[in-house]
């Protein structure tokens, strides 16, 4: 799965897109999108055939329209590709009301993994300059008002956010690329160990006796998964220790 920077666009432009403020034309006739309906169709194109092919041409196929036309509502792919991240964004929901801060990161981190399995191309931008738009303020936002008021300094929620979202990605990319492995081969995890299995049996070195340790376990991960991995099962796990380090670190500071 290849990566792309988000940061090659131009962020004044893109920032006034993202929150309504570029100023329009106001002569000639009216225009036969929307920003919104640009958007939408890119994020329909990457739903299906991935980041790299969203283009100009191909978003304006889409609309009926010609891609010279698609500039009057954004200047190029970066500023396009910033709109659909904070667009997507807006599909994050606030953790409910009155839940322990535990259960609203939890909530929070689930709501992500969703949203990554949904738009998989998520995956494939760099997100280290996020778009600066209202969907990803308001995500931002709700990530850190599941810890405030926990006992933790600003700059330690802001790293609590980030451990949280970080492991997300991580064990989100890994579940696609499994998923788009099993569509390209035409193998599950199980019937891809059943043809490597025999050749490794006939391979003296490669067997337990050299190996014990990881033929042990991932012998004991195999048979609990059924395949060489769980990314689900790793998020979860991961998550859960996550929160039992915090709350170690919000304990001992309440003693």
């Amino acid at each position: 799965m290849s990566t792309e920077d988000t940061d090659e666009g131009d962020p004044r432009r893109a920032i006034e897109l993202l929150w309504g403020v570029s100023e329009r034309p106001r002569r000639g006739p009216k225009p036969k999108l929307t920003t919104l309906d640009v958007v939408r169709a890119a994020v329909s194109l990457a739903d299906a055939d991935d980041i790299e092919a969203v283009t100009i041409r191909r978003v304006a196929e889409l609309l009926g329209v010609s891609a010279m036309s698609l500039y009057t509502y954004v200047p190029g792919r970066a500023e396009l590709v910033d709109l659909m991240i904070d667009h997507v964004h807006g599909e994050l929901d606030a953790p409910e009301p009155g839940l322990v801060w535990r259960a609203a990161l939890t909530a929070v981190a689930e709501a992500q993994w969703q949203l990554f399995h949904r738009h998989p191309w998520l995956l494939q931008v760099t997100t280290s300059r996020s778009p600066l738009g209202p969907h990803s303020f308001a995500k931002y936002e709700n990530e850190l008002r599941a810890v405030e008021g926990i006992g933790l300094d600003d700059v330690e929620m802001d790293a609590v956010v980030s451990l949280i979202t970080g492991l997300v990605r991580t064990t989100a990319r890994s579940s696609v690329d499994n998923a788009r492995l099993v569509r390209t081969t035409g193998l599950t995890d199980a019937q891809w160990w059943e043809r490597a299995a025999p050749v490794l049996a006939g391979i003296p070195t490669a067997g337990a006796a050299h190996h014990p340790i990881s033929s042990r376990v991932g012998t004991a991960a195999g048979e609990a998964h059924n395949a060489a991995e769980n990314p689900g099962y790793t998020f979860r796990f991961g998550l859960a220790r996550l929160l039992d380090g915090i709350e170690a670190l919000v304990s001992e500071r309440q003693q």
